[in-house]
């Protein structure tokens, strides 16, 4: 198995610690002080309170890249010019612009997201970009019709678009990501999240949560290894919530991918 060039860090895991640009540049330096190259922006990434060109410049003179965006579907479907300017202005190290899994219930409503992801793909490949998708577990709920959301979007969307693979919500969604990386997404996968599953008791059941990659039960190993042997570029941390300061959670991390594979 090849060594790892770099990390990421996804900033929705440290979203309360960029209320401010001052917030900001102090949010990047220890992203950088923790080992990580690159981040990935979660929605709007200022909130307003700074321009696109000016959150830009705050993470290159950390020294972090911007490798790619993620906003909310009706975004990119309702608003795509805007969006498309809102990335130029960033000043993206790699051109991926994508969206967050979209819950839905009937086979119409997915194969509605299959014809929206196309154009959306379509319209980013035009721009010079790449347009990515993010799945969480409800892609993997079986429809009325015994298809799963996430095969329909794999099978029926154009090669153009590829896929954020959140390993958390993969697994939890029941899957054998190997296989899904290796067999099902290929060449498709852009980017992976790394997020790991540990299991606690709660109510007197097994329930699983989230914690820092290495701390859990996944086999990075070969987790790692099979994004490799598909092309994988970014390998990005990230915990919706974190079992305490979501900076040590991510040092915890760092320290454990860098140990491992570095």
């Amino acid at each position: 198995m090849e060594k790892l060039e770099k990390i990421g860090a996804q900033v929705f895991t440290v979203r309360d610690f960029m209320n401010t640009e001052d917030d900001i540049k102090r949010t990047f330096e220890r992203l950088k002080k923790l080992g990580y190259d690159e981040i990935q922006t979660a929605g709007h990434p200022t909130d307003g309170d700074i321009s696109y060109e000016a959150y830009g410049k705050l993470a290159r003179d950390a020294g972090l890249d911007i490798i790619g965006t993620h906003d909310i579907y009706e975004k990119y479907r309702d608003e795509f010019p805007r969006a498309l300017e809102e990335h130029k202005a960033l000043g993206l190290a790699d051109n991926i612009m994508g969206i967050g899994g979209w819950w839905a219930d009937t086979v119409e409503e997915y194969e509605q997201l299959v014809v929206d992801l196309n154009k959306m793909a379509a319209d980013a490949e035009k721009a010079g970009y790449r347009f990515s998708y993010h799945q969480h577990n409800h892609e993997f709920i079986r429809l009325p019709d015994g298809r799963i959301p996430y095969d329909m979007i794999i099978d029926n969307t154009s090669p153009n678009l590829v896929f954020t693979l959140d390993t958390y919500w993969a697994h939890h969604g029941g899957c054998d990501v190997r296989h899904l990386i290796e067999d099902r997404l290929g060449s498709r996968l852009a980017i992976v999240h790394l997020k790991d599953m540990a299991i606690k008791r709660v109510n007197d059941m097994p329930t699983p949560y989230y914690t820092e990659v290495g701390q859990g039960n996944m086999w990075w190993e070969g987790l790692i290894e099979s994004c490799q042997k598909v092309g994988c570029k970014h390998y990005i941390v990230e915990l919706d919530n974190c079992p305490g300061d979501p900076f040590e959670s991510l040092r915890i991390s760092s320290e454990f991918l860098h140990s491992r594979f570095f």
